[in-house]
């Protein structure tokens, strides 16, 4: 068998002063992400750096227009050692200003891909959408990509001089050393180099990684995995997989292979095929294709059901929604599928939760669009089968960013290469 060839990890080396300053403005623009409005004495805190250097620092970011001051502490005065007021002003507050930067992201799906523009705090100021074959050329995707990307960048309400860079979310195996798509079955793809490609057609710094591992790194940079030590993000759609983010860092694994949660084995015997060319994957029990496929198999067998009416009205484009939508109606058939999968949902992710311990898992894609009917009992299986009750301190959680996920992960790589590790 073929070796993908995944370049290896730098070695290990020390810091110069200039990495250390950078190091030092990384923690202090972190932090101000996700604490907000703080006060000059409270970051020297946070951050473990001399109130000198903190000065120094915020001093230079205001002079950029990166941070601006806010006001004063209000109801919450400095106190001292003893718990009394300190006396003197409150301190000025100092925050990010999300409009001083932007980024662009692009999300590759094995069907559809979507473009669009964040600011520093991953709000979206335009977004773009595009659906394509599955059997389309890289080099043609990748042209429709940079246009749908152009597209958004000329929509979005920004000084281009402000746009940072891009960020690319590409399905299966990516190597972000490189910036190639080394492998992705589900589109037929080897080493495509996306990084070179995107970087020569729109004049940007690129970054490329896994597309559910950017979605991992939305959640930790802007929504509910904020301040989360371990995170976990499983993501189903055409294909199934997972991101890592472990101490405000993706996790991606010796050779960028962690997270292929969908080609881990469920069923050792007799499973059906999977994409990737083995058999009993967890892809084949929860993909979107198996939930439809299960789905039409329930329909055939009762014509008169609820199920067999919704799948027949088109007037729902998505079959997966068509599907939800016979559960909410009621369709006990179709309630027990959604069940059944659900229950090979908990059993991987209580897998997950043996493997790596997270504080929290959120889902993405199918499982958050039909988060009503698959989030409690995945959860039950998930509590049940996890060793010694680790289950239980999981904090299970749907995205906070639907469909858009992609993108803002997309675009939170960029910001986090090219913007908090700024030299």
């Amino acid at each position: 068998m073929m070796r993908q060839e995944i370049s290896p990890r730098p070695p290990l080396i020390g810091r110069g002063i200039g990495n250390i300053k950078a190091h030092n403005l990384r923690a202090v623009l972190l932090t101000l992400l996700r604490q907000g409005p703080t006060a000059r004495v409270h970051l020297a805190q946070l951050t473990g750096l001399s109130t000198t250097t903190i000065t120094n620092l915020i001093t230079a970011l205001l002079e950029q227009g990166i941070v601006a001051e806010t006001g004063k502490e209000g109801a919450a005065e400095p106190r001292e050692g003893n718990g009394r007021a300190s006396a003197g002003r409150p301190p000025t507050l100092v925050s990010i200003v999300p409009t001083a930067r932007y980024a662009a992201g692009i999300h590759f799906g094995v069907d559809t891909i979507r473009a669009g523009v964040t600011d520093l705090f991953g709000q979206l100021y335009s977004y773009r959408i595009l659906s394509h074959p599955t059997d389309i050329a890289p080099a043609d995707l990748l042209e429709q990509a940079a246009c749908l990307a152009s597209e958004a960048i000329v929509e979005a309400p920004i000084n281009r001089a402000a746009l940072v860079g891009l960020g690319v979310g590409a399905s299966g195996l990516v190597d972000p050393e490189t910036g190639s798509n080394v492998l992705a079955p589900n589109l037929g793809w080897r080493n495509v180099p996306m990084r070179e490609f995107f970087t020569q057609r729109l004049k940007l710094p690129v970054f490329v990684d896994n597309n559910v591992r950017a979605m991992a790194f939305a959640e930790a940079m802007f929504g509910a995995g904020r301040g989360v030590n371990t995170l976990a993000f499983v993501y189903s759609r055409v294909g199934v997989g997972a991101g890592f983010v472990v101490g405000g860092e993706v996790y991606r694994g010796s050779r960028a292979g962690a997270g292929e949660i969908g080609h881990t084995t469920m069923i050792p015997a007799g499973g059906a095929p999977c994409r990737c060319g083995n058999t009993g994957c967890l892809e084949t029990l929860i993909s979107e294709h198996e939930f439809v496929r299960q789905a039409q198999v329930l329909a055939a067998r009762a014509p008169d059901s609820i199920l067999a009416a919704r799948l027949a009205d088109e007037s729902e484009p998505s079959l997966i929604e068509r599907v939800f939508a016979a559960a909410r109606a009621g369709d006990r058939d179709t309630i027990a599928m959604l069940n059944e999968r659900a229950y090979y949902l908990g059993t991987a992710l209580a897998n997950l939760v043996n493997l790596i311990n997270p504080d929290m898992i959120i889902l993405g894609g199918l499982f958050a669009a039909g988060h009503d009917l698959l989030l409690a009992p995945s959860e039950e299986a998930m509590r049940r089968r996890a060793f010694a009750g680790l289950g239980n301190a999981v904090a299970l959680r749907v995205t906070e960013f639907g469909r858009n996920v992609g993108v803002v992960g997309a675009a939170a790589l960029a910001l986090d290469q090219f913007f908090y590790r700024q030299e």
